[in-house]
């Protein structure tokens, strides 16, 4: 089976949703349900899973027994900030380890720091935590962050929440080809057909929180987005025909038929 692998442990889906931006929470478990996703992130600064006694609490629809849950530290711009929520993150959720660390250097376009980014995931690993990195898409930063120990590399496909898509292409196949983790598109992502390009370039999965979320009607979206997941890796693995300009071959022989004239002749 085409499992996606993330720190040993195999999922069917390779689509990975938030749980921000919804209306409610009855929304939520319905697009979540939809979407097929059974990776669900959590900012931990912006949804109480326990840590505001007597406001509503995600967990009572979205369970940990049903789901993987994956706090994240949206929000943050300190590597103090980060590694502060996700220990809150892990006692909180029984010594919860897979985790998805992001350190934000701009609070209008949300681009990563990366050094404050690398500094926090240095330190989550020796706690041993497993690490999912939001990352710029630097090749050079992302094998940086692979070798440290992270266990799953997410670079941008554009600025969280923009639904610009995947604007630089050569650079998140250079991440590709040079990884041993998954990789998997975090942040940009707008519709369908960016989930299934970022899984056509062979991506091993999608995070997405607006795409989904924003949408008009979240609840189809997220059943177009699982769709578009699934189909963007059977293509990727199907292989896709060559490009090239024209075709001089035509589809059916000539070879043989009686009485063939070139185009030129026919319309004569």
């Amino acid at each position: 089976m085409d499992n996606l692998i993330i720190a040993d442990k195999s999922y069917h889906s390779r689509l990975l949703v938030g749980t921000g931006k919804y209306q409610d929470f009855n929304e939520t478990r319905c697009a979540i349900e939809t979407s097929g996703a059974e990776i669900i992130t959590v900012a931990i600064r912006r949804t109480n899973i326990g840590q505001n006694p007597g406001e509503p609490n995600l967990l009572e629809v979205i369970s940990p027994s049903k789901y993987t849950l994956l706090p994240n530290t949206a929000g943050c711009y300190t590597v103090e900030d980060a590694v502060r929520t996700l220990r809150l993150a892990r006692e909180l959720l029984d010594g919860h380890r897979l985790v998805k660390l992001e350190v934000l250097g701009d609070p209008k376009t949300l681009y990563p720091n990366m050094v404050e980014t690398i500094k926090a995931a240095e330190i989550l690993i020796k706690e041993d935590f497993q690490v999912m990195v939001y990352t710029s898409d630097d090749p050079i930063i992302a094998k940086q962050l692979e070798e440290i120990g992270c266990v799953a590399i997410m670079p941008l496909a554009s600025l969280i929440g923009s639904g610009m898509g995947i604007l630089n292409p050569w650079n998140l196949q250079i991440i590709i080809e040079n990884a041993k983790v998954p990789v998997l598109v975090d942040a940009g992502v707008g519709t369908a057909s960016d989930a299934a390009i970022a899984m056509e370039l062979g991506c091993d999965g999608v995070l997405m929180n607006t795409a989904i979320a924003a949408a008009q009607n979240p609840v189809l979206m997220a059943s177009a987005m699982r769709k578009a997941v699934e189909a963007g890796r059977e293509a990727y693995l199907a292989g896709r025909m060559a490009k090239k300009l024209y075709s001089a071959s035509p589809s059916s022989p000539v070879s043989g038929v009686i009485a063939s004239s070139s185009p030129q002749q026919a319309n004569k």
